[in-house]
């Protein structure tokens, strides 16, 4: 499935739209140290696009409370399941606060599904503010902007009539995505960041990711010399918590 998230780094006024090591797993995880290191550096630095520069290449994340809207336009409303995973992030990605609202003006994460002939109009009037509509990549996607206290707003776009995979897949990717793992990666075979993998669920990979950047040893804007530092004890700090 080709995916392209859009992603901008936002400074001031300005808008500017990772193999494993064969080391032990610690006690009940699957995946070793490494591996999960090695993860956490494709899918957090870098970007699907070389030309959104050097602030791709520092932690991105939410540091003040995300608040969810679902601006579900879809013929078959699919409210309820989107629903149902937003509400089952706080309790799998400790540190992060994250709620549903009803009123968008609330919001710094809007969720629009959508079915496919509608697919571009939304992606330029709602995500991009009134870019042509022929600016549509990809099969679904996500735009993030992130400034120098955290990422700011997420716009994600899933489509919701063209199968069960794509949809929980795209789902579940740019969701997560969203929250600041802007990378996709064809060697994380366990990970729905990865457009060649066919996950279309939260895989414990990816959750010990996400519980990894929302870790508070991990800072928004940090690089990777910096992270990479830290990682060994928020790994061993996420494994004694079970």
């Amino acid at each position: 499935m080709h995916r392209i998230a859009a992603f901008a780094m936002r400074i001031g006024p300005t808008l500017l739209v990772a193999v494993a090591l064969l080391l032990p797993a610690s006690p009940g995880r699957a995946f070793s140290d490494a591996a999960l290191i090695d993860g956490f550096v494709r899918t957090i630095f870098g970007s699907e696009f070389p030309t959104w520069g050097t602030q791709s290449y520092k932690v991105k994340k939410y540091t003040r409370p995300v608040r969810f809207y679902i601006d579900d336009r879809s013929a078959a409303g699919r409210r309820s399941e989107a629903t149902r995973f937003l509400r089952s992030l706080p309790r799998q990605i400790r540190g992060l606060d994250a709620a549903i609202v009803d009123d968008p003006r609330r919001a710094n994460f809007r969720i629009f599904i959508i079915d496919r002939i509608d697919y571009k109009s939304i992606v330029a009037s709602e995500v991009y503010g009134g870019l042509s509509s022929g600016f549509a990549p990809g099969k679904c996607l996500v735009r993030v902007i992130s400034g120098r206290n955290g990422i700011e707003r997420s716009d994600a776009v899933i489509v919701a009539d063209e199968g069960e995979f794509l949809f929980k897949r795209c789902l579940v990717e740019e969701i997560l995505q969203g929250l600041g793992p802007v990378n996709d990666d064809a060697t994380l075979s366990e990970s729905v960041f990865n457009d060649r993998s066919r996950h279309s669920s939260f895989t414990g990979f990816d959750r010990t990711l996400l519980n990894m950047l929302y870790h508070p040893r991990i800072r928004h804007g940090m690089r990777q010399a910096e992270a990479q530092a830290v990682l060994p004890v928020v790994l061993a700090d996420i494994g004694r918590r079970g």
